[in-house]
């Protein structure tokens, strides 16, 4: 069974003034999300800002978010990292705090080769119980997990279930379902994208558009795999621009924005992300209002 089936809000970690982590206010977001039908939380995971986290940060922040869901969601733990060493850690440390699953990105930097994809993911599997999603999204890592790759970690280890597919590459994502049957859990990792890899046979979405339109993003994926193709197209079509607009700098540097100008608290960002150009946050704004967005 898919760790969940829908939208999954790739939670942003809102900051206090002084840098650390508002727990408050993260836990205001988790409760209206869950309410306007998120199906599940990635915590710590890109849109989190894991990469200028801590350790220890890390680990209390997703033991956080475990506690605020209080089981009525799963919550899904970012612990990847380009050290196996550190990803095993993480992991081992999600699942004590009671983690639902896990999601890990690619070794960044290192560049790994195929096998070397298959070693580090591998190795960080057979250290936990949970379901594990691999994370593709050669942009921020520099190298892509190639189909073959995928399906091979999929069929030869038992607690690698999926992939959340962020390569922008609709025929690599129809590969990956041709090789593996059809028998895997595979999620899209851009909101552009949703529609078209649904309809191939994913699970749903890991999504940054959550954040300011939660319904929406879950009705795009539920309408669809029940059968209403033009509803869930239109919702698609309707939300481009804003989903232009929350990357039009990079993630999630927009979405911080527009969450702070909805009225959440979400604060500022680590370095070396900065805050967003006054140009592209008109863009935003408009962006919001257009699709109804309420604005403080």
């Amino acid at each position: 069974m898919a760790i969940f089936t829908g939208a999954a809000l790739a939670l942003l970690t809102p900051m206090n003034e002084d840098g650390s982590v508002n727990y408050q206010e993260m836990e205001k977001i988790v409760n209206d999300q869950i309410e306007a039908g998120t199906d599940a939380i990635v915590v710590c995971g890109t849109t989190g800002e894991a990469s200028t986290m801590t350790h220890e940060e890390h680990i209390e922040t997703i033991a956080a978010c475990v506690q605020m869901v209080k089981g009525r969601i799963p919550v899904i733990a970012g612990t990847g990292s380009n050290s196996t060493d550190t990803a095993v850690y993480l992991s081992k440390e999600a699942q004590k705090k009671g983690a639902d699953g896990l999601l890990l990105v690619s070794p960044y930097y290192n560049k790994a080769t195929q096998n070397g994809l298959k070693r580090h993911f591998t190795e960080v599997a057979k250290n936990v119980d949970l379901p594990i999603l691999l994370y593709n999204i050669q942009g921020r890592t520099g190298v892509n997990i190639k189909p073959q790759t995928i399906a091979e970690l999929v069929k030869e280890v038992d607690n690698i279930v999926g992939v959340k597919e962020a390569s922008g590459d609709l025929s690599q994502v129809a590969t990956i379902m041709s090789l593996t049957d059809g028998e895997i859990d595979l999620y899209s990792g851009n909101d552009d994208q949703i529609v078209p890899i649904v309809a191939l046979g994913g699970k749903g979405v890991i999504s940054v558009l959550s954040h300011v339109a939660p319904k929406d993003t879950h009705d795009m994926v539920i309408k669809l795999i029940e059968g209403d193709v033009k509803a869930s197209g239109e919702l698609q079509i309707k939300y481009i621009p804003l989903i232009h607009a929350l990357f039009s700098e990079v993630n999630p540097i927009p979405v911080k924005a527009a969450m702070n100008m909805m009225g959440y608290h979400v604060g500022t960002l680590r370095l070396p992300l900065t805050e967003m150009e006054e140009e592209n946050k008109k863009v935003l704004r408009q962006a919001m209002l257009d699709v109804g967005i309420t604005l403080a």
